[in-house]
């Protein structure tokens, strides 16, 4: 109040708009608001729909994100395309840019008889948004003719996203990713009243040091303290938990590397969802295929 005083000769709507930044800024900067989707149903519903316009409790409109990257108005199309996909890479009808990055992998001393080695595809696909290096928006062929750029395979080419026209809101001049000085500059606890109602994403932000996190690129060890997969896809082994022969999306598996299946981000997290229940049930938090309680997700490759 003492900082208002010193301002008593503003106009009284000036000094208003002040005072209510001030208490704004204080008392709700860190309010960390819950987006509209439910997590039910479909992709449409989870955070991993990035065509979102606003979140259920207030919060900022579409528009306000609208500058920071493209709205394409569909939601498959910020990872899958079905014409022009990345071959680069294996993954299915893939659009999104993957940078050559060289990430610093996890490395620990009860870490026995396993060597880990760069992230696969299955987790790079993960990373192209989670380690902040790409924007959120940056896809090889954008909706509709004409819209393809080859070289956006591996390098954010912002001059190629600027040519979108956002038809919700303004045209994006900038595209942010999920880091500290982009996305999370709102959307973190410590972004002040401008990321007030924004929703905190810090945890989502890997970066491209993965030694924090649970190893990836890494056979899964043989012996007494590991479980082995009981079902076979293609190239893929899979936990088979309700014996039925068939991958479900609810089940771990392990993804084929140049040395045999290993543990990939996608081993454990489906970027669709998993319901946590029967059909119309809640997905499980961040994605995982299986159920955190009671450490089950654990107990499916660790026999402890």
């Amino acid at each position: 109040m003492k900082a208002l005083r010193k301002l008593g000769g503003l106009p009284p709507l000036l000094l208003a708009i002040l005072a209510a930044l001030l208490w704004f800024g204080t008392a709700r900067a860190d309010t960390d608001l819950p987006t509209k989707f439910s997590d039910v149903g479909t992709i449409g519903n989870t955070r991993h729909n990035l065509t979102q316009r606003q979140s259920s409790g207030g919060g900022p409109n579409g528009s306000s994100m609208d500058q920071y990257r493209n709205d394409y108005r569909e939601i498959c199309v910020y990872c899958h395309t079905p014409h022009g996909a990345n071959a680069d890479v294996a993954l299915p009808l893939w659009n999104r840019t993957i940078r050559n990055t060289t990430y610093t992998v996890y490395s620990s001393t009860t870490l026995t008889n396993a060597t880990v080695t760069q992230p696969g595809a299955n987790s790079l696909a993960c990373l192209s948004c989670h380690d902040g290096q790409t924007a959120v928006d940056s896809i090889i062929n954008m909706p509709g003719a004409g819209r393809y750029l080859e070289s956006q395979k591996t390098s954010q080419n912002n001059a190629f996203l600027n040519t979108w026209n956002n038809t919700r809101g303004p045209d994006a001049t900038v595209h942010l990713g999920l880091s500290g000085t982009e996305c999370l500059a709102c959307h973190s606890s410590t972004a002040g009243f401008i990321g007030a109602g924004a929703t905190d994403f810090s945890v989502f932000a890997i970066g491209t040091n993965l030694t924090n996190d649970h190893p990836i690129g890494v056979l899964l060890p043989t012996g007494e303290d590991w479980k082995v997969p009981t079902g076979t896809k293609g190239t893929t082994r899979f936990f088979d938990t309700n014996g039925d022969g068939r991958m479900a999306s609810s089940e771990v598996r392990l993804y084929a590397g140049d040395r045999g299946p290993e543990v990939e981000c996608a081993s454990c997290h489906d970027p669709h969802g998993v319901p946590s229940g029967g059909a119309g049930s809640p997905f499980i938090k961040s994605f995982l295929r299986v159920t955190p309680t009671g450490s089950t997700i654990c107990l499916t490759c660790h026999s402890k």
